[in-house]
């Protein structure tokens, strides 16, 4: 097994990570990086099969760097991203049915409706032409808009999701410059999501009061629905907004990609998962071997931290067709930018429905898409994602 002192948090590598990534795959099956302690896996068989395998590689020791098992936690485990089965079936089962596609038929005329609207804002009066932000306009200015509604929450403090989202992926890496610029705002953040969790703050008719209304069938106990809402709260807006991002700035870079979208609308959905797999917001996630676990001829011991890299397996050349290109024409569905098995996102039917509506709605009204100046990463330990991505738009 091969040792690396490489630093996959480094600014340098957060910058730039598909250098490091392809380093790991060519490495071997494991790599062990020596900086952190951790066993590494960039190849998509072995990343794949280490998401399926929760039993050997379980996620309740924490899906960060830090273990569980010795280290208490900033704030409580998740009950779908940090809890094994049995404890995370019910609220799994519950979220599932919350959130999946049969519950999001009846916001999809609203989604579309809502994304045209704010399409035709940002268009209106602009003579053909127009440069802006498409982080701020649009990646995240539609799942502000259409996801809070949705879930129940109040109007007022929204824009703390995206602070506290930040924090938490953060959290899951190493105690670097990133963790502590969070750290100021992570109490005062925390507080503010919980709140949002409470049944009387949730609207009636929302994805969280159907959760609260789980937990008085006995579905969940009265003590998980809250955060079973919190999850929901923390996952479901930053890896959207970064998501989408994503698929924007693919196709402001692959203009043949966006006249194919726009002579076959139905395509949005495949372009968002192409997306996911080509620019994976979500990059790394821990597991913490339960046992002594046999990878090609390296033995993974017991409660060892394995850092395994979804952007790297999502661009492995053993499984994809030339994986550093943008390409509607493949089929992206195998790609692990959501994870795999038990704990796959339970979310992305939301992010696709985001992805669906605003795309369709970008595509009836844009003729060109193309950037206007030189994208700003934004730095996370966890996440790819921009801070800024200028573009410009020619209109039809």
């Amino acid at each position: 097994m091969k040792a690396l002192d490489a630093d996959p948090f480094s600014h340098e590598t957060l910058d730039d990570p598909w250098p490091m990534h392809e380093t790991l795959r060519e490495a071997g099956p494991v790599v062990h990086l020596s900086r952190y302690d951790v066993y590494a896996m960039a190849r998509y068989a072995q990343v794949h099969a280490a998401l399926v395998d929760w039993q050997s590689f379980p996620s309740a020791a924490g899906v960060g760097l830090s273990n569980f098992r010795y280290e208490k936690p900033w704030r409580p485990p998740s009950l779908l991203l940090e809890t094994d089965p049995p404890g995370r079936d019910a609220p799994r089962a519950v979220l599932s049915a919350v959130v999946g596609p049969r519950a999001l038929r009846r916001l999809r005329q609203e989604w579309h409706a809502a994304a045209a609207d704010l399409v035709d804002h940002l268009l209106a009066g602009t003579g053909g032409e127009v440069e802006l932000d498409a982080v701020t306009a649009l990646a995240e200015a539609f799942p502000l808009r259409v996801f809070p509604d949705a879930v129940g929450i109040p109007r007022e403090g929204r824009e703390n999701l995206l602070p506290y989202g930040d924090h938490l992926f953060n959290a899951f890496g190493p105690a670097n410059d990133l963790v502590r610029n969070g750290q100021e705002r992570a109490g005062e953040l925390t507080a503010w999501v919980n709140a949002q969790c409470r049944r009387e703050v949730l609207a009636p008719d929302g994805f969280g009061a159907a959760i609260w209304a789980a937990a008085d069938r006995g579905d969940l106990t009265v003590e998980q629905a809250p955060l079973v809402v919190r999850s929901l709260l923390s996952a479901g807006v930053d890896t959207t907004v970064h998501g989408l991002a994503a698929v924007l700035y693919a196709f402001a870079t692959h203009p043949a990609q966006w006249e194919r979208l726009r002579h076959s609308p139905e395509l949005a959905r495949v372009a968002f998962d192409e997306a996911v797999r080509w620019q994976s917001p979500v990059q790394t996630f821990f597991r913490t071997a339960d046992r002594d676990v046999l990878i090609g001829d390296v033995t993974v011991p017991s409660g060892a931290k394995i850092l395994m890299f979804l952007a790297a397996a999502n661009r492995d050349p053993r499984r994809w067709r030339d994986p550093a290109r943008f390409d509607l024409g493949r089929d992206p569905s195998g790609h692990v930018g959501f994870g795999m098995g038990l704990h796959q996102c339970v979310g992305q039917h939301v992010a696709r429905l985001e992805a669906e509506a605003l795309l369709t709605a970008l595509a009836a009204r844009v003729r060109r898409i193309e950037l206007a100046g030189r994208p700003v990463p934004h730095h996370n330990n966890t996440l790819r994602a921009w801070k800024s991505l200028p573009v410009h738009l020619a209109l039809d």
